[in-house]
């Protein structure tokens, strides 16, 4: 019989943190599923436990931040944060606080949603960020990180993003001749992206893993 799991989840009212909770629900394993939102997620079934926060200034409880899995799928835009400073805050100092604070709670393994080129010695300052939030988890030292890295993601957003939408229907077009024609930039399905995280999660291997589009692919073709 396999043993029952936890997990805690940043960043469930967004594009991909959504389809992470729906493929844990999918999941009979997972018996409990905590969100840590700002607000409602509109997930009614009873494993799914909602902690509603300022994720500015998060509660103190340590059991609150105890799993077996913390999936991070956390962030903004820039153009929405309003500039690069609370972008930084946005999508770099609060989930470091989260991870640090689940890591010190006993939670073992991390999942997080990165970006495709992220480095902190980048030019480009959202890949610097995400290159800094992948370094600073690793520095927390968990038993296991894993890194999704994708390109451009497919899903209903609810805000429009132009040049986002542009480079989709190009990229979309053009891989109907192959599915991963442009390597690491093939855009990616969002519930592809979210059953190969929970999938990961499952296998707990350990030390530090990245996954590019054809990882994550292969990856989410596998039964959970």
């Amino acid at each position: 019989m396999t043993e029952p799991r936890s997990a805690l989840v940043l960043g469930a009212t967004g594009l991909v943190g959504q389809q992470i909770v729906e493929q844990l629900l999918l999941d009979p394993t997972y018996t409990t599923i905590r969100l840590f939102t700002r607000r409602p997620t509109g997930f009614s079934d009873a494993r799914v436990e909602e902690v509603i926060v300022d994720l500015e200034h998060l509660p103190e409880s340590a059991a609150m931040y105890q799993a077996d899995d913390l999936f991070i799928a956390f962030g903004t835009t820039i153009k929405k944060a309003g500039s690069q400073e609370r972008f930084q805050e946005i999508d770099l100092e609060i989930p470091l606080d989260f991870a640090r604070r689940a890591r010190a709670s006993g939670t073992d393994h991390c999942l997080l949603v990165s970006s495709v080129g992220a480095d902190v010695h980048s030019k480009v300052f959202y890949s610097r960020v995400k290159g800094a939030l992948e370094d600073g988890l690793e520095e927390i030292d968990f038993e296991s990180l894993q890194i999704f890295r994708p390109s451009f993601l497919m899903g209903d957003r609810q805000e429009f993003r132009l040049g986002e939408a542009i480079g989709i229907g190009i990229f979309r077009f053009l891989s109907r001749i192959k599915d991963d024609l442009f390597g690491v930039y093939s855009p990616m399905p969002v519930p592809m992206l979210a059953k190969a995280m929970v999938i990961a999660a499952r296998m707990e291997l350990d030390g530090h893993l990245i996954y590019h589009y054809r990882e994550i692919r292969n990856l989410s073709r596998q039964k959970l």
